[in-house]
């Protein structure tokens, strides 16, 4: 494999370049069309996955065809989070979760689970209940070991790798004050782990989380919960590098260096939430630099043993969550909202190409 490095990036040779957005010049998804990601990632021994909006798998041609055309690995953007699968308390809702995985068998994609323990997007049931008091700690505990164990069963040989506990630092390194962590205390991480695993123990679990790319306070708490909790037993497999980047704050320093610790723990890793904002408008500079940010994360994935799978946060612009978080902010994924190929795109299809 190639040693991590920030690449000048260019377009793969077989786009063709027309004028995009904003004139912008980006590739047409109707004309020459290079070699799907998918089938360059595969040569690489990676899997390039990304999250879905099933609504508009749903309603969306253009965006059902791309999704399986561009990837081998898929992950929920929302439909396997608790609010979704759980609204109302015993009574479920696995159907876009199932038709995701339904999506990806036809089309030999393999599935990564997303999430099951969280501190948002929980249902209103459970956040009430712990704030009126009436659940209290024992129960509470109860309802998250049913909640991890039911969901994982049911999904038992079909998700590849399961997101078990996300975000759970603050970026200082200390413990987030969650409902979790105020009710259960930091038992409930390990606890997670072992449910799962008990529910499916081939799929392999992981930590996930945001600016944990390179090495810093939050991701070497990481490390050291990593470090203990493998030493007690606790089938902790994983650690998810989320990835959600800005041009404006610059590259993070030392991602090689950051995977290579959780590697020599013996642990997986992988880059799980991929995209890269900028302060629009958007223009040709700033898609340039958000091709080196691209390649720089994939490059340290081929760089390291342990990384076998790059998961992009959703790859057009149409359906992106940025633009509804970060006012201001967007055009953040390898395609524009029109499908057009970015530069971002040429660079992640030329890191995979000489990545083999």
């Amino acid at each position: 494999m190639k040693k991590f490095r920030m690449p000048v990036v260019g377009l793969l040779s077989a786009t063709l370049l027309v004028t995009g957005v904003m004139g912008v010049q980006t590739a047409s998804a109707d004309e020459l069309s290079p070699v799907p990601l998918r089938t360059l990632a595969e040569r690489a021994d990676l899997r390039i996955g990304t999250a879905v909006d099933m609504a508009a798998l749903a309603d969306d041609t253009a965006y059902r065809r791309a999704t399986g055309r561009e990837f081998n690995s898929v992950t929920a953007e929302n439909v396997m989070k608790w609010e979704v699968v759980e609204p109302t308390r015993g009574t479920y809702d696995w159907s876009g979760a199932d038709e995701l995985v339904r999506f990806a068998r036809e089309r030999g994609q393999v599935v990564r689970g997303h999430t099951l323990v969280w501190h948002s997007q929980l249902p209103g049931w459970l956040t009430a209940g712990v704030a009126d008091g009436s659940i209290g700690a024992g129960e509470l505990r109860g309802i998250l070991r049913k909640h991890v164990t039911t969901e994982v069963k049911r999904y038992k040989g079909r998700i590849q790798q399961w997101d078990v506990v996300n975000e759970v630092f603050e970026e200082d390194g200390s413990l987030r004050n969650s409902i979790w962590l105020q009710k259960l205390g930091p038992s409930y991480i390990a606890d997670a782990f072992r449910w799962a695993h008990a529910a499916d123990p081939k799929a392999k679990l992981f930590l996930n989380d945001y600016n944990v790319e390179g090495v810093n306070a939050k991701s070497t708490a990481y490390y050291d919960l990593a470090k203990r909790l493998r030493a007690e037993g606790v089938p902790v497999q994983g650690f998810g590098i989320q990835g959600h980047l800005a041009i404006q704050y610059g590259f993070p320093g030392d991602v090689a260096g950051n995977l290579a610790r959780f590697e020599r723990l013996g642990m997986q890793t992988a880059f799980t939430e991929v995209d890269v904002r900028m302060i629009l408008p958007a223009d040709a500079e700033k898609l340039a630099t958000q091709a080196t940010y691209f390649r720089g994360l994939l490059d340290a994935c081929l760089g390291a043993r342990s990384c076998k799978s790059f998961t992009v946060w959703g790859f057009t612009d149409k359906y992106s969550w940025v633009p509804g978080v970060f006012a201001g902010q967007g055009a953040a994924t390898l395609m524009t909202e029109d499908f057009g190929r970015k530069p971002a795109y040429g660079a992640v299809g030329e890191g995979l190409a000489e990545g083999r």
